[in-house]
This record gives structure tokens, sequence and C-alpha cells, in this order.
């Protein structure tokens, strides 16, 4: 430890209450100190002091520490010092002049010397300024000093400790931003100041927006868990700011960004859930010094997959998928971030292509798959059934196959909650993907020895993901409006894209063969109200009938082919609890492999032969709950007919 630090920690884990008394003792000091100079330099010679210039300290006493408590100088955190600290000293230090001066100059005191009262609040004020920037400069926290345009957005920083400090101190460096005070939940820090600006509290924000003329507030809380920033988030809605928040916890220590990467809500901030930390021997049991392949490796599940396989040191990564920007973007960025010399293989390539996977497989022979292929967007899905059904069922067929052919030891499905009693072609042709790996589990069972464990991970929307409503709503919102949804009572099941990528990791590494997990997707989310949460945290208002001069309106345009109002998770009832808590298995129906191919046979002549009400009459047979109320609505099949 060196000489400064010896110096300044036992100063800096000082209670507050003494570190106040000792900055009023040096005010003192200075007072006695500067009233002696002011003596010195009008007699052109140094004095002694006598009784009678005592008056000139006591009534300097008398003046100086009710007016710097008044204006909370004895509450700032010096060590945080800047500018507008400065301003504040001076504009005090001037009031304090003026009465001082009608004292002992204007009016003038018996046997005193009228001209200290002019020389004395002149050299407190240098000496009180001085001491002030040096104890900001000797506790390291340099800044520039600069004054602000009142034209520049105001600002509000939500959380007064180190990450709020840290944003303050390098948003002084420029000059984008007037930065206003902080608002912070701890009473021990309300009243202080920081820089000059004032620790509010939250209480007392609507008042605050109008005073100080609020445009944003800024989240500088990273560490903080979601159901806490929840709460914090549902008291900034509805005073017409503008919400942003500095990166997590997790991406500032990575060092992936800055204190300063202010950014917008992501709507995970909103979820009222924190992530469980995830299983290190589940996370590494299939991975760790294995050759992995994951197919749909450049969509938004299996990218993630991607990133979290790597962290976990596989010997090599096969990366397949059949858009070529898209490998090529995830190859790129593996690339740039893996750290552990992971061979990454780009592969271009169809999950239906049975002849190039077959030399896939030859060539590396992977010990773990996870499929993540699939057409998801369920009206495109509606009006391109044919292809939807060969790409979700004969693809994952393909796979399947040529994973138990090549001795595969573990093939992971990522499958939906559109899975469950579907409305639309796309839940049921995930449906049938996981009866297939059922099938074929239980083929293997059958059989004994060696065989391929197959399993399927099902869940409901991640954020973020290709076609999630988040983004749109965004965008819709930078637009102006209108928000679009289909209705007011629609709901979904929401998970960040880490974190079900990290459990659909963990549930494949507790698989048995043929299991068929449900992930913890936590409460429901009405879409409408997550829109209009959105509206609130952009600084905006809803417009609707209650509020006709509102900003951004929702646009209800009616449920589209296939959607459902809920999602569900099972089929069946009494889940099974796992080793992790936020995995369950379920126990579906299923049918042996022979009876379910020769059903599909059936239903690969019906798409062959354009025959799709024929296809989805064979699907409503497959698929437990299947309901198409609809009727067929495919681009083509409509075109061909019509």
């Amino acid at each position: 430890m060196g000489i400064k630090s010896q110096l300044t920690e036992p100063l800096l884990a000082m209670p507050r209450p003494f570190k106040r008394l000792l900055a009023i003792s040096v005010d003192v000091l200075l007072i006695v100190f500067t009233v002696w100079v002011a003596l010195c330099v009008r007699l052109d010679e140094w004095v002694r002091l006598e009784p009678k210039h005592f008056i000139y300290m006591l009534a300097g006493v008398a003046l100086v520490l009710p007016l710097f408590t008044k204006f909370g100088l004895y509450h700032a955190i010096f060590r945080y010092t800047g500018w507008n600290a400065l301003m504040t000293i001076a504009q005090v230090s001037t009031l304090y002049g003026l009465v001082y001066m009608v004292i002992f100059t204007v009016i003038g005191v018996p046997g005193l010397i009228r001209s200290v009262g002019v020389l004395h609040p002149i050299l407190f004020f240098l000496g009180v300024s001085a001491s002030r920037v040096a104890v900001g400069m000797w506790f390291g926290d340099d800044r520039r000093f600069g004054q602000r345009n009142a034209m520049l957005p105001g600002v509000l920083i939500y959380g007064a400790g180190s990450t709020g400090r840290q944003l303050l101190a390098a948003l002084d460096q420029g000059r984008r931003y007037r930065i206003l005070g902080f608002l912070d939940d701890e009473k021990a820090l309300q009243g202080n100041r920081i820089d000059g600006r004032v620790v509010y509290s939250p209480r007392s924000l609507k008042r605050l927006v109008t005073r100080l003329e609020v445009n944003e507030i800024w989240l500088a809380m990273p560490s903080l868990g979601r159901q806490r920033r929840n709460e914090v988030l549902n008291r900034l809605t509805g005073f017409g700011v503008y919400v942003r928040t500095v990166p997590s916890m997790g991406d500032l220590i990575s060092g992936r960004v800055r204190t300063t990467d202010v950014r917008e809500l992501d709507i995970e901030d909103l979820l009222g859930r924190d992530p469980v930390k995830p299983d290190n021997d589940l996370m590494n049991l299939h991975i760790a010094g294995k050759t992995v392949l994951v197919t749909g490796a450049g969509g938004s599940i299996g990218s993630e997959l991607c990133r979290q396989i790597v962290a976990c040191k596989p010997l090599r990564l096969l990366l397949l998928d059949q858009s070529e920007y898209a490998l090529y973007q995830i190859h790129t960025e593996l690339a740039a971030i893996d750290q552990n010399h992971t061979e990454i293989v780009p592969l271009i390539a169809s999950v239906r292509d049975p002849v190039s996977l077959a030399r896939i497989f030859a060539a590396w022979r992977p010990q773990t798959v996870y499929h993540a292929a699939a057409y998801k967007h369920v009206p495109l899905v509606e009006h391109n059934v044919a292809q939807g059904l060969l790409n979700n069922i004969w693809g994952t067929r393909e796979c399947a196959l040529q994973a138990a052919a090549a001795g595969v030891r573990n093939f992971v499905l990522i499958s939906t909650d559109k899975a469950v009693r579907p409305t639309n072609v796309m839940g049921a042709s995930k449906r049938v993907a996981e009866m297939v790996l059922q099938a074929l589990a239980m083929q293997s069972r059958e059989r004994g020895g060696e065989a391929t464990n197959f399993s399927m991970v099902r869940f409901g929307n991640v954020l973020g993901s290709s076609g999630s409503v988040v983004p749109l709503f965004r965008q819709q919102i930078q637009n102006g409006g209108p928000i679009t949804l289909t209705h007011q009572d629609i709901t979904r099941y929401f998970m960040t894209i880490p974190e079900a990528a990290q459990l659909v990791i963990q549930a494949g590494a507790m698989a048995k063969g043929g299991d068929v997990f449900v992930l913890d997707m936590g409460d429901p989310v009405k879409i409408y109200d997550l829109a209009k949460r959105m509206i609130e945290l952009s600084g905006l208002s809803l417009r609707d009938a209650s509020n006709p001069a509102g900003d951004i309106e929702i646009s209800l345009t009616g449920l589209r082919p296939g959607e459902k109002l809920y999602e569900e998770l099972l089929i069946g009832e009494n889940p099974e609890p796992t080793q992790h808590p936020r995995i369950m298995k379920a126990h579906e129906k299923m049918l042996e492999w022979s009876a379910l191919e020769d059903t599909l046979s059936d239903l690969q002549a019906a798409l062959g032969a354009m025959n799709l009400p024929k296809a989805i009459e064979l699907l409503q047979t497959l698929v437990d709950g299947y309901q198409n109320t609809e009727g067929v609505v495919d681009f083509i099949y409509l075109s061909q007919t019509q």
C-alpha cells in the first residue's frame, strides 16, 4: 500500500459526521488564517493577533457556518467536487462577503480596520475553493470544469453509488447533457451533494421533473436484481421522462462495455425475476472437450447456444446453417471472442439434405448435437405450409437419423410452447418433430446397447429473437406510432436468450432418452401492458379514448392466422421436477416408430401433391389437441385453387 493510500483510506473510512466536522474545522481555521493575512496585507507588516481582532473571526464563523450549512456545502462529498460545486461556493462566498463588508467596512466597528471587511472575504473564498479542489485532486477524481448549455437534455442519475459517480465523472468531460442531480433510495445519501448535484429522494420525482426540467433518467444500478429493478421502473412511469440504463454488472465485469455505454432499456429489464446461476457441471457435461454440432447456428437461439458452448471449452464446434450471411456473422463473432482455441467450423447445408448431413457426421463425428434449425414465425409458416412442415419435421427427422447412424451420444431438439394444443401449423410441426425423437428414443431403448440419447426442450418466446415484438414496438415508437397489436388480451411467456440457451444445455445434460423438458418461463406477460410500458419509459404517453392528446396509439389489428391468445407449456398434467429449479420434465403421449413412419409417409405424399387439406387432416390425427380454425391459407395453394 502506497503512502497516499495509507493517508486517504482512514479518512474515507471515517463516519460522515466526523468528515463534516473536519470540513467545518478546516473552514474555521481558514477564517482565522485569512483574517490574519488580511491584516498583514493592509498594514504591510507581520502582525500579532490581538484580542480585538477576534471580533473579525467570530463574525466570520457566525456567518460562514450557517450559510454553508443552508446551501448544503457541508453535505457535499468533497472528493467529487467540480465546477458546479465551485460555483455554489462562489455564490455563497459572495453573499458572505457582502454581509461581512457591510458590518466592518460600511458600518464599521470602532478600533478595527475597515479594509479588512473587503480583503478577508476575497482571501477566504480563494482559500475555501483551493481546499475543495485540493481534496478532489488528492482523492483522484480529476475532471474538466465547463459550463452546461441550458438547451441540453436534463438528466437525473438514479443511483448515487460508485457506478452513478463514475457516470457523472465521465459525462462531465463532455457537453451533451445537463446532469441535474441524483435519485437514490438510501436515506443516508439523500440531501448530500456530489460535485454540487443534490441526491434527491425518488418520492420527490414529480416535483423535480417540472422544477428541474428533467428529460431523461438514467439507471446506474447494474447489480440490481430484476425484481427490484422492476419496482424502480414502476416508479418512473407516467412522468413523461425517457428512461435509459447502464449495462449489466456482468457486461461491465467482462469488459465488453463501459459504464458510460448508456443504452435503451431492454425488455428483460422489465422481467420480474432473476435468472438462476447455471450449474457448471451440467453446462460442461456434454460439451467440454467434445465435438459439438449446432444446426441453425446463425439464428437467434442457435447463435446464443454457440456463445454458451464456446465458453464451456469444447474441442470443436460445428456451425451448420443454410443462410450464408447468418453463418458468416456468428462465425466471425465466435472467432473474435473465443479464448480457448476451439476449432470452429462453419458449414453451409440444409437439415433436409441427407447426403450433406451424412458427410458432415462422418467427417467430424460429433458427440453432441443441438438442433435449433426451424421455421418459427407463426403467420409465415401458416402461409407456407409445405415448406414449414418439410423443414421442421423432415429436417428434424434427417438430422436425428444421421446422428443415430453416426453414433452421436446426445441429441437435443429446441422445441416451443406452441407445440402444446397448437392452433397453427408451426406449433403442430414442432410437436411432430418431438414425436419423431420420442419414437426414435423408444426404438433405441428396445434395441438396447449404446444408442443416441434423444431429448427435447420446450419453452416460450425469447426476448430479442427474430420476430420478437420488442424490437418491433421500439421501432414503431421511434417512428411516432402506432404500435400494432393483434389483440388487447394476448399474453405470452418471455425469457432472455442467454437464460434460455443455458437452460437448454443443462436440460440436455439431464436427459435419459426421450425426455420432454419444459422450462419455467415465469409469469405470462400481457402484451398490451408491455407496449404501454415501453411507451411510458420512452418519455411518451399513450393516446387512447381517455387521453386523446397522447403521443403513441396502440392499434389492434386482430389475431393472425393460427395465432392464440394464450400459450401453454404442457399437454399432460403433473410435470416432474428435476435437479434444476427452472427445468421440469413433461409426460407426453407418443407413437411407436413404425406407426409414426406410416403417417409421415402419407403426410409427405399429401405435401408432394400439394393436397394441403389432407395434410392438415393428417396433422390433426397426429397432434393431440391441434385445431385448425382458419382453414388452408397457404399462398401457393390459394393461388392454385382460385
